[in-house]
């Protein structure tokens, strides 16, 4: 997430209330995750498990719950809880804004989409050319869509991250201040959900095609060509490669990537990272062919045992 102009060191130190290692005049584009974060940005770690992975990052400014040592050429921003700040940042410069319109006044939409009753379209979405946005969607805030786009019934773009803080109070959310990105030629079904990324997209890339009752976590990379059957659920922060195809009711775990032209056939669940160009199945996922013949093995079980 890039701020709208840069901002200095002392700046940000000033909205969070924190101490600062550095010049006052750093200069501070944005904030991100670790796994998209780009010189300019803040990063935040609250554990000393990966603080070496935060100060070594791209990240040039670091929100960190300890002093320690500066790395050349990037600031510290000292906080007793780098989460809360985190948020308060994301909740400064990306503050929820109430609409009373069905299609926010700020939206733009191209020429020839159709947006059919009941549709709520919020504050800053585009929207493109020749789309087709069927009844009772939901379209949060800063969607983009691009060009010839079907949307059915139902179907959610930009709900918040599933990504929260155990506190002995209880869970603590991880503000969401990213946007959903729909490029052209999409076509999503019914009842689907995308949730927005915590500071970057969450992006379907062109000519995907996803069934009904398709959910896609926070952060996650659809790319181009790919089809995806109903009831499959994808965690945040996966990467999933060009012409990949799942099946029913596929499950993947979070951070992981699906290779070019991967298979996974239906209710498999995909525990790790996948290489392209094969065809999985079962649960953890392995090569088909090879997860079928264990399956025959386990079915002589019993006659072994008989005998």
């Amino acid at each position: 997430m890039k701020f709208p102009i840069p901002h200095s060191l002392q700046q940000i130190a000033s909205i969070i209330q924190s101490e600062f290692v550095g010049p006052d005049d750093f200069q501070i584009l944005g904030m991100n995750e670790i796994h998209v974060v780009e010189p300019g940005d803040i990063v935040f770690v609250d554990h000393p498990k990966y603080y070496e992975k935060a100060l070594n990052s791209k990240a040039t400014t670091i929100l960190i719950n300890k002093k320690v040592d500066c790395p050349e050429g990037k600031a510290l921003l000292i906080s007793e809880d780098p989460f809360r700040d985190f948020n308060k940042l994301t909740a400064f410069f990306k503050p929820f804004k109430k609409t009373s319109q069905s299609i926010s006044s700020t939206a733009r939409i191209g020429k020839d989409t159709v947006i059919q009753p009941n549709t709520f379209v919020g504050n800053h979405v585009v929207i493109g050319d020749n789309c087709r946005i069927h009844s009772n969607v939901s379209i949060y805030d800063n969607c983009v869509i691009g060009n010839n786009v079907t949307i059915h019934a139902g179907t959610v773009l930009g709900s918040d991250a599933f990504y929260y803080k155990n506190r002995p109070e209880g869970f603590d959310q991880l503000l969401s201040g990213g946007r959903v990105v729909i490029e052209d030629n999409v076509d999503i079904g019914a009842l689907c959900t995308f949730d927005r990324g915590v500071t970057g997209d969450t992006r379907v890339k062109k000519g995907t095609k996803i069934d009904n009752q398709v959910h896609v976590g926070h952060d996650t990379v659809i790319g181009e060509k790919c089809l995806i059957a109903s009831q499959t659920g994808i965690a945040g922060c996966v990467i999933i490669e060009d012409e990949v195809t799942l099946w029913g009711q596929v499950g993947v775990i979070s951070a992981i990537t699906i290779g070019k032209k991967a298979v996974v056939l239906a209710q498999s669940g995909i525990s790790k990272s996948l290489e392209g160009n094969a065809t999985y199945f079962g649960s953890p996922a392995e090569e088909a062919r090879e997860k079928m013949k264990q399956m025959a093995w386990i079915k002589q079980i019993p006659n072994i045992i008989k005998k």
